[in-house]
Formats: structure tokens, C-alpha cells, sequence
């Protein structure tokens, strides 16, 4: 996104440098991989170290090629044809095929939000002393308003400014001993009995880290960065465009997600070597896990590690929220974009704010939406295998992506996502 076009001509010289700024320029991939290390994705990560110390950490490096091909997919999809996920499933299988889709994702973004919100309060509580509950209304309502009233390409620079909370787990490493040596070997080499219990954490774990929201949401925003810029178009209309146009998406997504991988095997690390040396094995919340930092690494590590989970948290709801926005609007045919103003398209923010509201809304309810966090990502990492499947089929066919279909590496690395996934949940159901 350039300046000129993002920026009228008043902005004082701060703006116009923040603009200028390498990190304001970067698409759709690195958004969609920090909002992939949301608070439900922390308290995820933070189950596995917890509770397998550091022999869950061979999820990280399996997942990265299998999630970033997946995402390069979703982006490709929305950059060669203008349209967004639920467009193209509408168009190419049954409808009831893109009901069931459409209601699942809207489940588990539901269930997901409430989850985050709830997370980003207690947090929030934890940092400030504040009341849980106000802190989760002031939060939910900060991304709810940001999402109607910001036009998208002021919108996302701040989203992309954001980003930079994920540097926190990194930050965490420092204030406690990590064992080098052992994390190397129990990376390549785990020690962990293959029980219905280590299937359910890996479930969660690559259904956290291959989130269906990611998937809409990523080619949807490269529809919304085809419209801010006036003289680009989809890349089946305008062949010309498609070199650059690819060279920035595979490096734009697959960027974004090692930085997403990376943050996530940081946090398993860092529980690992803190709460589960210290006898800490189970964690239900993103908060507890900062809390339970505290004694264990000392107020500074549990401050970044809170603070982690309010920014990734201001990334991963406007995400949730949107990709549900992008799914039901493209479904049902409303106008949609975070472009428009919401007087112009009453149906899709309608949806944003309906699941912010709802995720609230159950904080408040008996439903407990703590305990939900890593469920979430379960369901996720269930609901995550048709939609792969339904991703490749679209991504590999020439009537939908003409000459730009997807390459046999992406197709491959997609397969083995769907496999690894269903084979987790397989062996979660099975008993023993």
C-alpha cells in the first residue's frame, strides 16, 4: 500500500514516515499469521508445554510448510480471481456444501471470539487490576469500533504495527534458563506415549496453527489490497500483473507464517521449561499461563507474556470477526468489504458486530468461555479438514484459477495438512 494512495495530503510528517515505513508495507500474509497466534492459540500452545514440556515442540517445524502452504493457497485463490473463499465454493460445489462450511466456520468463530475476549480481560485484570469484565467490554468494543469506523487501509497499518506483540515470547526466553541441548534433541527426537491425551494437544495445536478463519481471511484481504490500489485487477483478468503479483504473496505468506510458527514454538518452549519443570501441567487460559509465570520467571516475564496476549488479541478478533463477515456476505451475495462504510454494507459489518457481540455476550452467560479457549482450537482442528480438502480442489482447478492454478508442491503439502489433521482426530475419538 503506498502513501499516496492511502494518505491525504494533510497528514503531518510522523504519519507520512510511519507510512513510508518497510513494516507498513507488507500484505495480507503477515497479518493472517500473527492473528494465527491469537489468545485461544496461546492457551493452546501453552497446554502443550505445560503439559508434554518440550516434546511437543516437533509440532512447530512440521506445521510450518503445511500451514504456509495452505495460507499461499487461500491468498492465490483471491488474487487470481476477485473473489473470496465463499464466493468460489459457491460457485463450484453444491450449495450444501457451502452451508455446512459457512456454519462451521461460524461456530467455531463464536466460540473462538469468546475465548479471546475473555482472555484479553483477564489479562488485561492481570496487568492493571481492573475489573474483568469491564476490561473485556472496553477491548471487544476498541476492535468492534476500529473495524466499522477505520477505513480498511488506515485500518490495517495498525493491524500491522501490532504485529510487533508477538516479539514478547521471544522476549520471555530471556528471563529463564532454557537447555539448549535437550530442546535441540527433544525437537527431533520426542518422548511421548501416543494416547488419546497427546492426540487431543496436537489436534489442538495444528488446529490453532491451520485455523479455518486464516483461510477466509487471508483471500479476502487480498481482494481488499487489489481494491486500495486502483490499477490492479484479478490476476485471471490481467495476466500481466500475476509475476509480481505471486512472488509477493509466496513471500508475504510464507514470512508471515515462520514468524507466526516461530512465536508459537517460543511459547511452548517457554512453558515447557517454566510451568511444566515446576510441576504446572495443566493451563486453560492464556492468562493463567502469564500468571503462573510469575513466580516461576518473575513479574517482567509475566508482564510481556500478558501483554503478548492483549495485542495478538486486537489482531486475532478483528480477524475472526471479518473472516465471518467475508464467509456469510460473499454466501449470501451482500455487498462487503471493511472498505465500505457500514451504511453500504449493513450485512456484512451486521455479522462483525453480531460475533463480537456474542463472544461477549457468553463472558457474561454460565457458559464459561475460558474453558472454551482450547476446545476452540480442537473443533478448529477437526473443522480444518474438509475445508483443506475443498481449498485444494479449488486452488488446482483451471476452470476457476485459469493458467495460475496452484503449483504441485503447494497441492502436496496441502494433502499431507488434510492427513496429518484427520489422523490427529482419529486417534482422538479412538479409545485407549
Amino acid at each position: 500500500m503506498t502513501t499516496d494512495e492511502a494518505t491525504p495530503p494533510a497528514r503531518d510528517g510522523l504519519w507520512r514516515r510511519l507510512m513510508r515505513h518497510p513494516l507498513a508495507r507488507i500484505g495480507p500474509g503477515l497479518i493472517t499469521g500473527v492473528a494465527d497466534d491469537d489468545p485461544s492459540g496461546i492457551a493452546t500452545y501453552s497446554q502443550a508445554g505445560a503439559q508434554f514440556g518440550l516434546n511437543m515442540l516437533w509440532t512447530m517445524p512440521l506445521a510450518y510448510p503445511l500451514m504456509a502452504a495452505v495460507q499461499s493457497m487461500c491468498g492465490r485463490i483471491g488474487r487470481v480471481t476477485g473473489k473470496g473463499l465463499a464466493a468460489n465454493v459457491k460457485i463450484v460445489f453444491p450449495p450444501a456444501v457451502l452451508r455446512v462450511v459457512v456454519l462451521l466456520l461460524l461456530v467455531a468463530n463464536t466460540l473462538n471470539i469468546a475465548a479471546d475476549v475473555a482472555a484479553m480481560g483477564d489479562a488485561a485484570t492481570l496487568a492493571t487490576g481492573w475489573n474483568h469484565h469491564l476490561m473485556t467490554i472496553i477491548l471487544a468494543l476498541t476492535t468492534l469500533g476500529l473495524q466499522i469506523f477505520v477505513p480498511y487501509h488506515r485500518y490495517v497499518f495498525f493491524l500491522r504495527w501490532l504485529t510487533l506483540s508477538l516479539l514478547a515470547y521471544a522476549a520471555v526466553l530471556f528471563c529463564v534458563h532454557v537447555p539448549w541441548s535437550q530442546v535441540a534433541l527433544r525437537t527431533l527426537v520426542p518422548q511421548f506415549k501416543p494416547d488419546g491425551a497427546a492426540a487431543m494437544v496436537i489436534v489442538g495445536v495444528f488446529g490453532t496453527t491451520i485455523s479455518p478463519y486464516l483461510f477466509f481471511w487471508q483471500g479476502s484481504e487480498e481482494i481488499e489490497d487489489m481494491r486500495a490500489h486502483p490499477g490492479q485487477h484479478p490476476l485471471i483478468e490481467a495476466p500481466a500483473e500475476a509475476p509480481v503479483e505471486l512472488r509477493r504473496i509466496r513471500w508475504d505468506t510464507w514470512s508471515g507464517m515462520l514468524y507466526s510458527d516461530v512465536t508459537a514454538y517460543f511459547i511452548i518452549l517457554a512453558t515447557a521449561v517454566t510451568l511444566n519443570a515446576a510441576g504446572v501441567t495443566n493451563i486453560d487460559t492464556a492468562a493463567e499461563a502469564a500468571n503462573a509465570l510469575r513466580p516461576l520467571a518473575g513479574d517482567f516475564a509475566f508482564f510481556l507474556f500478558a501483554l503478548g496476549i492483549i495485542g495478538v488479541g486486537l489482531i486475532g478478533v478483528p480477524v475472526l470477526a471479518g473472516s465471518a463477515g467475508y464467509a456469510l456476505a460473499e454466501a449470501m451475495g451482500w455487498p462487503w468489504g471493511l472498505e465500505r462504510k457500514a451504511k453500504d454494507a449493513r450485512g456484512f459489518y451486521g455479522v462483525i458486530a453480531a460475533s463480537v457481540l456474542m463472544g461477549v455476550a457468553l463472558d457474561f452467560s454460565p457458559i464459561n468461555p475460558i474453558k472454551a479457549l482450547f476446545w476452540s482450537a480442537v473443533i478448529n482442528g477437526v473443522v480444518a479438514v474438509p475445508l483443506i480438502v475443498v481449498i485444494i480442489i479449488l486452488a488446482s482447478r483451471k476452470s476457476v484459477m485459469g493458467p495460475f492454478v496452484a503449483s504441485r508442491s503447494l497441492v502436496i503439502l496441502g494433502w499431507i495438512a488434510a492427513a496429518v489433521m484427520a489422523a490427529a482426530a482419529v486417534r482422538m475419538i479412538l479409545p485407549g
